[in-house]
């Protein structure tokens, strides 16, 4: 995808209405080239062919510029887990694995997002909307970890759902980040970047005890009462 065509076509077009948007694309634009840190401000608005000072007029800084771009990036995101978790139909390990893949494609087809989302070292927590917009995507991964954590066998502990949904979080970012992208993929793997995950996936689960085949288990199916109380265990309780 070529976020500078993208741009040219929004100087083309530039007008008071979409100041904004010719903005945010610019300076996806710049980071596609350059990096999250690599523009200013002033890039910016030279990329969207308008004065130093126009920006002013939608974002504090470049900052909150970054911020606005990390927010439509997680928005993505998070439609693009959704679609790809399907409520984890046919079955749990299949959807999950849908999920990695989504993950990884997220981070070759949309690197400049991607790297305003995790890479610019930008503050989540200190605005609102973008920790938001973060935990919901976020919260896909730990749904499908919950189902996950659903699968383990009788008598076998079961692991908080959270700590499941971060080691799979950083597998997953892990690979995408080192072999899943374009500018980091250069070291000749045997296998594809969606094999290797998958393969970290299952060697984590099978390690839990964890089935891990296609075959919907009895833990696999919603169940009709309440949930069985797991026992106790050295995960501690789960979440």
């Amino acid at each position: 995808m070529s976020w500078r065509k993208e741009t040219r076509r929004a100087e083309r077009g530039y007008h008071h209405g979409n100041l904004k948007e010719a903005l945010l694309q610019a300076a996806l634009g710049l980071i596609a080239e350059k990096g999250a840190a690599g523009f200013t401000f002033a890039d910016a608005a030279r990329m969207a062919g308008v004065s130093p000072a126009a920006p002013y007029r939608h974002f504090r800084d470049r900052e909150e510029l970054l911020s606005s771009i990390a927010q439509r990036g997680f928005e993505q995101f998070e439609a693009l887990l959704t679609q790809a978790w399907d409520d984890g139909r046919p079955d749990t390990v299949t959807a999950f694995e849908r999920v990695g893949k989504a993950y990884l494609a997220f981070a070759r087809n949309e690197p400049a997002f991607y790297s305003a989302m995790f890479e610019s070292g930008l503050p989540v927590d200190a605005n609102p909307t973008l920790m938001a917009a973060s935990e919901r995507a976020f919260g896909i991964i730990r749904a499908a970890a919950e189902r996950l954590a659903a699968l383990a066998p009788p008598g076998t502990p079961r692991p908080p759902a959270m700590m499941m949904a971060l080691h799979i979080w950083s597998m997953s970012h892990g690979v995408a980040s080192l072999f899943g992208r374009g500018d980091a993929a250069r070291r000749k793997l045997p296998m594809s970047a969606e094999d290797l995950l998958e393969a970290e996936v299952l060697i984590y689960l099978r390690g839990l005890g964890f089935p891990t085949d296609r075959r919907p288990a009895a833990a696999d199916q919603k169940p009709s009462g309440p949930p069985p109380v797991p026992p106790a265990g050295p995960w501690g309780t789960p979440k």
